[in-house]
């Protein structure tokens, strides 16, 4: 897709959130006669705004939504716009909930998409995305693995994410999930809110980031791994911190 291409968001949860907080988004829907129950209030919204909507075999459903994983309902939606964070004051919702998590690398959009779902299953209000150029956007298969979730967040990008964990350390500890050398999440004291970072699958936090984080936090494992999956981590992390 290109930049500016519009989002195909697919599954009931996904697609029933985004009309619910941002309806005039919406371009068109596209759905199964399986999912009409489903379809049918969306299809209400559409028609009171005079756009299309309309029940297709599976097969092209797939074809609309660029992958077979689409359960049965897909809405094509403009881009949702991702604000700068680089000026102070930073906004208010950065401090609202116990964690606000940073993905500084995140490459697996499906990943970005499962850390959203915890962030806002665990009552995370925002998050935070780097300009590192290995980060996954918000695409269409985050919208689907989120089930929903990036319609509950906002979500801002960072330009320069060390110089704003420096200036965000003045108002809540900043912290590195890190393979070793941090502290188990329940031996973090201190106050709450604070900024968990988490990095890039293979090769995790740079050195950059790393440095402008006032500490670390590691999980301790039996060995028999090296690694948690950095969604499964940043949920077990996201939910110790927030407690």
């Amino acid at each position: 897709m290109k930049p500016h291409d519009p989002d195909r968001i697919c599954g009931v949860s996904a697609v029933t959130a985004t009309f619910r907080s941002r309806p005039a988004a919406v371009l068109r829907l596209f759905y199964t006669a399986q999912r009409k129950p489903e379809a049918g209030p969306l299809c209400a919204i559409l028609a009171r705004a005079k756009k299309p909507y309309r029940e297709v075999p599976a097969a092209e459903l797939e074809r609309i939504a660029g992958t077979p994983h689409h359960g049965g309902l897909v809405a094509v939606v403009h881009p949702r716009p991702i604000p700068l964070l680089n000026n102070l004051p930073f906004p208010k919702i950065l401090f609202e909930a116990p964690v606000l998590p940073i993905l500084d690398g995140i490459g697996n959009p499906h990943n970005l998409g499962a850390i959203a779902r915890t962030a806002a299953f665990l009552g995370c209000k925002a998050m935070l995305l780097s300009a590192d150029p290995r980060q996954a956007t918000i695409a269409d298969s985050a919208w689907r693995t989120s089930e929903g979730a990036l319609e509950s967040l906002e979500v801002f990008r960072v330009p320069d994410l060390p110089g704003l964990l420096r200036a965000l350390s003045v108002h809540m500890p900043t912290l590195a999930a890190t393979l070793s050398g941090g502290v188990p999440p329940g031996e973090v004291g201190g106050k709450r809110p604070v900024a968990l970072v988490l990095g890039n699958e293979e090769h995790g936090i740079p050195a950059a980031t790393l440095a402008a984080c006032t500490g670390q936090v590691t999980l301790k494992g039996s060995g028999s791994v090296e690694s948690l999956n950095v969604s499964t981590a940043a949920a077990i992390l996201i939910h110790s911190l927030a407690g």
